[in-house]
């Protein structure tokens, strides 16, 4: 009899297990549904589009589909500096980023932290420049460096600035730009870490006699390294692909283009779009596995 009874109990807990799998099915399918839209369809298209050859005597734009191999080879080779560029001016900008989220970070999650009116206020600043478009926050920043603008009159005006000088279309002013507009995506991220850290363990560092760069250094950083990793690829992946900083129209010029203004000119400018897709695939795939060797060196797999 109770043989019996212990062997019906995973017969009759089958259904129960199969009804909650369907309901976890039917939970995650709109999900599943979105990403096959709106991220893998166009995403094989992209791959289709950048092995398409022209039409023969065909118009401006007019491609076929093709296997030419040849788009990427030349893409790269045609676009090899603002590639390397693009990844020069992103990782400077998520450096640039770092310094400056930090210790803006490590103020409010942990300095006043027991001041939470303070420390919301600080972060509605943080998060204030997202209700502003991202376009007209770039291009506030081009009129203020323009060379009628309040900061290079006042340089000149002290004679810090050469006469001739300019900032905007200089690649200072794209990677302050790529800097200011991604600073939030840096912050955010630690915040969230630093405000949650055990400040016991800096104090256990200070009765140790540790100096306060020795228990940053080997406590602090650390227990923040989830953001720190979090933060920088949150910053660097928009920041390599971003075309709107580095134009012409905002604060670059055609000496400081950038992939993305490249691929964006392809698009919509020559309508060369097997060479758009081409690079498009290729700063996918190369972020990817930069993404993929900076994560595995800090050792945070588990963010991925």
């Amino acid at each position: 009899m109770a043989f019996t009874a212990f062997a019906s109990a995973p017969a009759a807990a089958e259904p129960a297990v199969r009804k909650r799998s369907w309901i976890a099915l039917v939970l995650l399918l709109p999900g599943i549904l979105y990403l096959l839209l709106f991220f893998i369809t166009p995403l094989i298209s992209l791959v289709f589009t950048s092995f398409q050859q022209p039409v023969i005597n065909g118009d401006i734009g007019q491609y076929s589909a093709g296997f030419q191999w040849q788009n990427y080879t030349d893409s790269v080779m045609q676009y090899l500096p603002l590639i390397l560029r693009a990844f020069g001016y992103a990782l400077l900008a998520t450096v640039l980023a770092l310094v400056v989220s930090y210790p803006l970070a490590y103020f409010i999650g942990v300095k006043v932290r027991g001041y939470p009116l303070v420390q919301s206020l600080l972060l509605t600043l943080v998060i204030a420049p997202f209700f502003i478009s991202f376009l007209l926050r770039t291009l506030a920043w081009k009129q203020i460096m323009s060379d009628e603008g309040p900061l290079v009159v006042g340089l000149k005006a002290l004679s810090l600035f050469p006469n001739d000088g300019h900032i905007t279309g200089t690649p200072f002013a794209v990677i302050f730009g790529l800097t200011y507009n991604f600073i939030p995506f840096m912050t955010l991220p630690l915040y969230a870490v630093l405000e949650r850290m055990d400040v016991r363990y800096i104090e256990a560092g200070n009765d140790l006699y540790a100096s306060p760069f020795t228990t940053f250094r080997t406590i602090t950083v650390p227990l923040s390294m989830p953001g720190i990793v979090s933060g920088t690829l949150l910053t660097f992946i928009p920041a390599a692909g971003d075309y709107i900083n580095a134009s012409g129209d905002f604060l670059g010029s055609a000496q400081t283009s950038m992939v993305g203004n490249a691929i964006e000119s392809n698009f919509l400018v020559t309508q060369n779009y097997p060479v758009a897709a081409a690079l498009s695939i290729v700063l996918m795939a190369v972020i990817l596995i930069i993404v993929g060797f900076y994560v595995r060196r800090a050792g945070t797999e588990d963010l991925v």
